[in-house]
């Protein structure tokens, strides 16, 4: 039937905790691992001469790191692009302040706190683990501050916990999911399957992506039997439980919501088993990411379906070949989809606040924004990113795409390819489905499922 239960779990000690929101800062700390701290990296213009002060976090040490040097890179383009757009006696002066989440909860909100306070920021943004960004969220709600997330992806954030001074200008678990949906109903036609499995990281992200693909699952009136729902910690170092319980539960789709190092792991482990010989696996948010296409090397499993936020080489249009070789140039080696995140977010804050002036209340500046339309390095031919006054997404297309051999952005020897692109208007949450899981929130405590 239709979304039946899993006949297998693996979920650690993720039995549905509830957690009360009051507790939520004290139970969301996200692992890392140790290294050296990193100083503040201050970008633009001095505090001096500011028009506007932007405080961003993002992981700039541990496994994460990756994508905070990335959108440092990103935030530099985006900075190039804004030079090169203005005359010079009317440009916009930024001063963008980044720093070190650690990806922990506790520690994102205290940079927010001194952002705000200390350095007079009238922006925060960034952060890439959706726990650390609804501690972030939560906080900035109370603040005359306007939150402008470019990586986390939980569709939570804008959705049943939405503010009115918090924005998203990246693909999130919905739309990734909508058009992983769309894929796997389209996959049907051509190779026929039914036995369906997830993996996720055991938390928010992951247990929201599991909700949002069976959503647009069952909206497109797609058949599935739910084998496995398989709950591995964030930053698992050993998958090996968690192949053994696929195997046994022989699926034939494998949908992940792992990212990152946690995803280069899983796939370096089931290389090494008949997994891939035995079931499509699929990734449809995070998967097709600059540093996956490197860890692949020249022999990735077969039959990979994979998708990401921002991809090197699609669309293959001026502005995304400009965003690549810009980073590039810049950074000396290609972007993972955190700098396009990173440069959107900026771009984005930048266009409100040149459309408000620097002088611009907060109100003023998040009426900006809704609705802001914003040509990014991802938009296909005839399409502009825009953000949803209704949830404060940026509704965006999507492309899907499987591994293929392709060495033009070394060292990677392998990139996506046969590419099935979908629009953003039927990736977006339904009217019905915004209040559905809004009136729900609402009638009880919030949940980390």
């Amino acid at each position: 039937m239709t979304g039946a239960q899993p006949a297998n779990r693996l979920d650690g000690a993720a039995q549905r905790r509830r957690f009360p929101a009051s507790l939520l800062l004290a139970a969301v700390t996200v692992a890392f691992q140790a290294a050296p701290a990193q100083a503040r990296t201050e970008l633009g213009a001095s505090a001096a001469k500011a028009d506007v002060t932007i405080g961003c976090m993002f992981p700039m040490t541990g496994r994460s790191a990756i994508y905070g040097r990335d959108s440092v890179g990103g935030i530099r383009v985006a900075l190039e692009r804004l030079a090169q757009r203005a005359p010079v006696g009317r440009r916009l002066r930024l001063r963008i302040l980044v720093d070190d989440d650690r990806s922990k909860a506790a520690h994102a909100v205290q940079l927010a706190q001194d952002y705000i306070r200390s350095d007079g920021a009238r922006f925060i943004c960034g952060v890439v683990s959706s726990g650390v960004a609804q501690a972030v969220s939560r906080f900035t709600a109370t603040q005359d501050v306007i939150f402008v997330g470019t990586d986390h992806a939980s569709s939570r954030l804008t959705i049943e916990d939405l503010h009115h001074r918090y924005f998203r200008v990246s693909n999130d678990t919905f739309s990734s999911m909508a058009a992983g949906a769309r894929y796997l109903a389209d996959l049907r036609l051509k190779q026929p399957w039914r036995r369906l499995a997830f993996v996720g990281a055991d938390y928010d992200y992951g247990h929201v992506s599991l909700q949002d693909l069976r959503t647009s699952l069952d909206q497109l009136g797609v058949k599935y039997h739910l084998v496995a729902t398989l709950w591995p910690k964030l930053y698992e170092p050993d998958y090996a439980e968690v192949i053994r319980a696929l195997q046994l539960a022989r699926p034939e789709v494998v949908v992940t919501a792992l990212w990152g190092g946690d995803f280069i792991a899983f796939l370096k482990q089931v290389a090494a088993t008949d997994l891939p010989d035995n079931a499509r696996l699929a990734n449809f948010d995070t998967g097709g990411n600059y540093d996956v296409m490197v860890a692949l090397g020249d022999s990735p499993p077969p039959g990979l379906i994979l998708s990401a936020r921002h991809h090197d080489n699609w669309p293959d249009t001026p502005l995304n070949r400009w965003f690549v070789q810009a980073f590039h140039r810049l950074e000396g080696r290609y972007p993972t989809y955190a700098a396009e995140g990173a440069y959107s977010g900026i771009m984005a804050i930048a266009e409100a606040v040149q459309r408000t002036g620097a002088r611009g209340t907060t109100e003023q500046l998040v009426r900006a924004l809704e609705g802001l339309r914003l040509e990014l390095p991802e938009d296909p031919p005839g399409f502009t990113s825009y953000i949803d006054p209704e949830t404060h997404q940026i509704a965006q297309a999507q492309a899907i795409g499987e591994v293929v051999p392709n060495s033009d952005y070394p060292p990677a020897k392998v990139m996506l390819g046969r590419w099935v692109s979908y629009p953003a208007e039927v990736l977006k949450p339904s009217p019905d489905v915004l209040r559905t899981r809004r009136e729900k929130a609402a009638r009880r405590p919030y949940l980390v499922e």
